[in-house]
């Protein structure tokens, strides 16, 4: 509608009304034009679905996919590692010789030196009564044991590997028990060293132990552990968490030794080189 914008004679000038042309409609009583502009509206509104609809169904199928990867390269390892104490050769499991860049205290280097192996056994006289009543639900298929020597020949440490009969979720139920209750730190949930005739070791027994270590393995079915003394024989009545010795400040006999910057640092090593052989054998391709 327009209006004419001249003056004129009242009555005798009227405005121009002007009409647009009738759109018509269709079937459902729409008006022709509005019916022209839902349709593509609707249209691309569907397509939007559509290809969003398949976004998120690629987006979870995809997920899916990955999950189910990592879960089965999960149990392949898991599996796999049960039977390194057999599969696996003793200097790649406990090497002749382990470097320790920087695993003494204030970070200094240590070079532990292999200087006995324990026959692979049972887990009879190798921990604490207490100790063994906690790892029972575990149970025990195989322990391996190592007794190392520092580079000066001042302290000793036995290294261990249980492997256990356990599935994933023994595993991890252990390790919730370990960290809640603390068992790694009580001085009655020791494991015991191996003190082999003619050696270094040989007079480290069970009142010599000064510092120790317990790592509950989640992806691995096996508890891994360190315990260290010095070499002369001297008795310790108290010994003292690996964690609690390395502790900034702590002014224990042990702590002031470094023993347990031994326990650690040797277990760890050890560890990772258990973790190496589980990743290499569950990629082993069969011949």
């Amino acid at each position: 509608m327009s209006w004419s914008a001249s003056a004129g004679t009242p009555g005798r000038q009227r405005p121009v009304v002007t009409f647009g042309e009738p759109e018509g409609y269709d079937e459902r009583g729409r008006g022709l034009s509005l019916a022209g502009r839902v349709a593509p509206r609707t249209a691309a509104a569907a397509a939007c679905m559509v290809l969003g609809l398949g976004l998120i169904g690629g987006a979870v199928t995809g997920g899916w996919i990955v999950d189910d990867g990592g879960d089965a390269s999960a149990a392949t390892s898991f599996s796999s590692a049960s039977g390194l104490w057999h599969n696996v050769p003793v200097d790649q499991l406990f090497p002749r010789t382990v470097q320790g860049t920087g695993a003494g205290p204030g970070g200094a280097d240590r070079t532990w030196t292999r200087i006995a192996v324990a026959p692979a056994g049972g887990c009879s006289g190798a921990f604490d009564p207490l100790l063994s009543k906690a790892l029972a639900p575990v149970g025990c298929r195989r322990l391996i044991r190592a007794t190392y020597t520092d580079a000066t020949q001042s302290y000793v440490t036995t290294v261990g590997l249980l492997f256990t009969k356990a599935d994933s979720a023994g595993m991890t139920a252990l390790a919730k028990r370990f960290a809640s209750e603390r068992l790694d730190r009580r001085t009655d949930l020791l494991p015991l060293p191996y003190a082999a005739k003619d050696t270094a070791a040989e007079r480290f027994g069970p009142h010599q132990r000064a510092s120790w270590t317990i790592s509950v393995l989640t992806d691995a079915p096996v508890v891994a552990y360190a315990v260290s003394g010095w070499a002369d024989g001297r008795t310790v009545d108290t010994p003292q968490p690996a964690a609690d010795a390395e502790a900034s400040g702590a002014t224990t006999a042990a702590a002031q030794a470094g023993l347990g910057n031994e326990a650690e640092g040797l277990a760890d090593r050890i560890e990772r080189r258990l973790r190496q052989n589980i990743v290499g054998t569950a990629t082993e391709k069969p011949s």
